[in-house]
């Protein structure tokens, strides 16, 4: 029977792979779901700083008379 979800087989390093099995054990999960909620973290701080470089340009090419307040815009 094929697998529910996606499979990915990946290499570590012996420290590394002592390091995540260690917090694997530490939260009573799998060593696999603990690789994937490791990795979804990951993902989910590269966007946020993806998106903050963004935010800082967009502020620092902001021009008052060009655009709407918060103000003017939800009112």
């Amino acid at each position: 029977m094929p697998a529910k979800n996606p499979r990915i087989n990946v290499v570590l390093e012996e420290p590394l792979y002592r390091e995540v099995q260690f917090l694997a054990k530490k939260d009573g999960v799998p060593l696999s779901t603990k690789v994937r909620d490791l990795l979804r973290e990951v993902l989910e701080t590269q966007e946020d700083i993806f998106l903050s470089r963004i935010a800082d340009k967009r502020a620092a090419d902001w021009k008052e008379p060009l655009g709407l307040s918060h103000e003017k815009t939800w009112s």
